[in-house]
């Protein structure tokens, strides 16, 4: 597997804060639908260049938050605010757009899968560039001049990117007539093409066999050691969760109950009898 080029490093790096500063902060995070509470008082803080695992059973609020990390839902209080640049400067996410916050360096994956069916792995990676485009429709169209230089610089950055996911055999295959592992690791790439400073991962390896999973938690880890990138990771499997992940903050029914290193919240008494399960005798 390649390693991403030192320009792919520059341009990334260039917009993160420094290694062990806060990168997102959310605070007080709460989220009604109705009567029902989705979040409530949520917080925590997710440091730069680590994977920071979110973890609770079905209907925890899990996906909730990061629909509100990422603008899709709009929180009734608290905060959810990104550092950017060596300064570290604050952005308020909470009433952004997603268009905005995705500007800014915030990608994700969906837990269902969110490709074009009928485009190729090419053409859907290329679509995670969107944002960085800045050429008119018209002389995109006629593919001349400014245009053209930004389309064969922004494909460069994609070509990386298939390299580092092993994704060269199926380039021009419909994403569509692909096996489900190689759709998410599709789906993954476009997120990365938006060339994130954070990750936001939804279940990656849901329904996959334990060949995929093995594969795809590579992946991340190649994704967050090599091209830098923070990663906040939604998955159910533990082991998974406790190999890769450097801190772990677990929900229950709305509210954070543990936040810790992986060792901290194995051994977290509402941990094991909320999620985990406690041994049986």
């Amino acid at each position: 597997m390649s390693v991403l080029t030192r320009a792919y490093q520059h341009q990334l790096n260039s917009s993160e804060v420094p290694a062990g500063q806060p990168l997102l902060e959310v605070k007080d995070l709460s989220l009604r639908f109705g009567g029902v509470h989705a979040l409530a008082d949520v917080g925590f803080t997710v440091t730069q260049g680590t994977i920071h695992s979110v973890i609770g059973p079905n209907g925890a609020g899990k996906s909730s938050l990061l629909n509100c990390v990422s603008g899709l839902y709009h929180p009734q209080q608290g905060r959810v605010v990104l550092h950017t640049g060596a300064a570290g400067e604050a952005h308020e996410l909470t009433k952004l757009p997603p268009h905005r916050i995705a500007r800014l360096g915030v990608a994700r994956s969906f837990q269902n899968i969110e490709l074009f069916a009928h485009l190729t792995v090419l053409e859907n990676l290329m679509l995670g560039r969107h944002v960085h485009m800045n050429q008119s429709v018209l002389a995109s169209l006629l593919w001349f001049g400014p245009a053209r230089r930004q389309e064969i610089a922004h494909r460069g950055l994609v070509e990386e990117v298939i390299d580092l996911l092993s994704l060269q055999a199926h380039r021009h295959q419909p994403v569509g007539s692909l096996a489900y592992g190689i759709q998410k690791r599709v789906e993954l790439g476009r997120a990365l093409c938006l060339q994130p400073a954070l990750l936001l991962l939804d279940e990656p390896m849901a329904g996959m066999n334990s060949e995929e999973k093995e594969d795809m938690a590579r992946y991340i880890l190649d994704v967050h050691e090599l091209a830098g990138v923070s990663v906040i990771l939604i998955e159910h499997d533990m082991a998974v969760v406790m190999d890769i992940s450097h801190r772990v903050s677990v929900l229950d029914f709305g509210r954070l109950i543990a936040d810790g290193t992986p060792d901290e919240v194995k051994a977290n008494p509402r941990v094991v009898e909320a999620y985990l399960g406690a041994e049986e005798h």
